[in-house]
């Protein structure tokens, strides 16, 4: 269930046409013993239970229209969690949000997109297998935890399949192989389901999300405001949330307090508006770690304002800082109009501006807008992997270097048995707590430099020796060309790559095996192992710990 950018959907399909055909021949085949159903098009939802059929000749060429109603059955999941559905005797693919495998449902084609049209659900005829009760009362509303009225083992099936239909068809790794089995490698799953994320963002705003069924309540003032998450495809309607059962409880306990008092006529506390760019509060951003001391949680507060007025916050902060395990609470001025939650300046308002979490026997301090692994628990999992496919000796012989080494995180667990670790990151902030957990650890061994590795010229590779190991951790677009080309040139003995998109990880492992015909690149690794991580159960992301060897 990989989430692709729009625009690296489109370099797929571009640079790779026969991409437009993976939907049709992928195994999961629609039943062909189902004729196609049509439905007249009606903004009724309710005359869709007057459906005619059509007849078919087998094998029919299908082109659907907007709002055409069609009967339609989700077979897997795919870009972004969404369904992946087919039409009986053609294979054309539509992709619908909210749907899940083995579920038969009426759906109205929303937009056609060439190769595939998406499809919004009208109404579910049978529910899907694998059913379970979803125990969050906005899990059909909010959109981060899309999978959670399908059991645990079916998401796991349908993450592992996602990713093993990438490496077969964007990576072009032949299951018929019979050294696949033993490349592609069962997914590991999450012990922790719920309550497992370190940070949450929350966000203010004067526009209520309701529900269709509710929708006839008028709001007005701060009836209409709200404090919670965006709701899905709106950028202005906040959908309010008074708990969130991925982050902690004491989270939970912090965010029931800001809902019970922020409103407050006397505190004078606005939300901040999308539209006319006025308003106070713009974003809530809790964060848990761990006291090194005691192994109790310890948390951030983090207030995200449009100006600094820290007399306005004075109420909520006496109130949040009785709470026993909050141990900072932080103030990030952010006086652009943009929706971000890192500020240009930044205050603690009280307590102290770091947090702490241990990963791999390391001490980290977080800040407000450090990156750390929102899933720490799992996190030490995924980092084990990375060590496992590194596989340095021990010796303090070997050299590695880090790209998109952020916090420095990674780079970090690995120095203890390298000669060198160089780590390149392009965010300030996250090189400046590189270092800083760096000297936290007494790890000396570690260098940390900024820069874009989108940017890179033929003078990168001049500040370090040539790496035994690359670890690679991109974010979500994959790596450049351009770093693509290096490393091919470089040549390292071994690259561990790290990925939080499967297509993307997927499209570069192709690359350097067998490398780019059109821009004559040749590929000079062996893929020796992929193994999917869950580090978000209920969430459509999956991570992947890809180990490359030189050829």
């Amino acid at each position: 269930m990989a989430t692709i950018p729009s625009h690296a959907l489109r370099h797929l399909t571009l640079t790779r046409p026969w991409l437009r055909k993976i939907s049709c021949t992928t195994s999961l085949a629609f039943s062909s013993q189902d004729p196609l159903l049509t439905y007249p098009d009606n903004s009724n939802n309710n005359d869709t239970d007057h459906t005619k059929k059509t007849t078919n000749s087998k094998s029919q060429a299908f082109f659907p229209k907007k709002n055409q109603v069609l009967e339609l059955e989700c077979e897997s999941l795919a870009f972004k969690g969404k369904g992946v559905c087919k039409v009986a005797d053609s294979g054309f693919v539509l992709l619908c949000d909210n749907a899940l495998p083995g579920e038969r449902f009426i759906g109205r084609v929303s937009r056609k997109k060439g190769s595939y049209a998406e499809v919004t659900k009208l109404k579910t005829l049978s529910p899907h297998r694998d059913l379970v009760d979803a125990p969050c009362a906005y899990a059909s509303y909010c959109g981060g935890c899309k999978t959670q009225n399908l059991s645990y083992e079916a998401q796991l099936r349908a993450k592992e399949q996602q990713v093993r239909e990438l490496v077969i068809h964007v990576g072009k790794f032949s299951d018929k192989n019979p050294d696949f089995e033993c490349i592609m490698k069962p997914i590991v799953p999450c012990d922790v389901q719920f309550h497992y994320r370190n940070k949450m963002e929350f966000s203010f705003g004067t526009q209520k999300w309701l529900p269709k069924e509710l929708l006839h309540e008028k709001l007005d003032g701060i009836d209409n405001y709200a404090l919670g998450l965006h709701a899905p495809g709106y950028f202005d309607k906040i959908l309010n949330v008074d708990k969130c059962l991925l982050q902690s409880e004491p989270a939970n306990k912090i965010l029931a307090t800001v809902q019970d008092n922020w409103k407050d006529p006397e505190l004078g506390l606005s939300p901040y508006n999308v539209h006319s760019h006025t308003g106070f509060l713009k974003h809530l951003v809790l964060r848990t770690g761990r006291d090194m001391k005691t192994d109790l949680p310890e948390l951030m507060v983090n207030f995200v304002t449009s100006s600094y007025k820290p007399e306005m916050l004075k109420p909520l902060v006496e109130k949040i800082s009785a709470i026993p395990e909050v141990v900072s609470i932080m103030n990030n001025v952010n006086t652009s109009v943009g929706n971000t939650s890192v500020g240009e300046e930044e205050y603690t308002l009280y307590g102290k501006s770091t947090i702490t979490e241990s990963l791999r026997g390391l001490t980290f301090q977080i800040s407000a807008n450090s990156f750390f692994q929102t899933n720490s628990h799992q996190a030490e999992v995924l980092y084990k992997l990375i060590e496992d496919c590194a596989g340095l000796r021990g010796d303090a012989s070997e050299i590695v270097l880090d790209l998109f080494c952020g916090t420095g995180t990674i780079g970090l667990t690995l120095a203890k048995k390298a000669k060198h670790v160089y780590g390149y990151e392009v965010v300030a902030q996250a090189v400046a707590d590189a270092h800083r957990n760096a000297k936290l650890n007494g790890i000396s061994n570690t260098t940390f430099l900024q820069g874009d590795l989108n940017k890179i010229d033929e003078n990168f590779g001049k500040h370090f020796p040539k790496p035994d190991i690359v670890i690679s951790d991109p974010n979500r677009p994959g790596m450049h060309m351009k770093l693509i080309k290096f490393l091919l040139k470089l040549k390292a003995p071994k690259i561990v790559y790290v990925s939080c998109n499967p297509a993307t990880c997927a499209r570069d492992i192709d690359y350097l095996c067998h490398g780019v015909m059109e821009q004559n690149i040749k590929g000079c690794y062996k893929l020796k192992s992929i193994q999917p991580v869950d580090m978000f159960p209920h969430t459509p992301h999956i991570e992947c710990v890809c180990l490359l060897e030189l050829c």
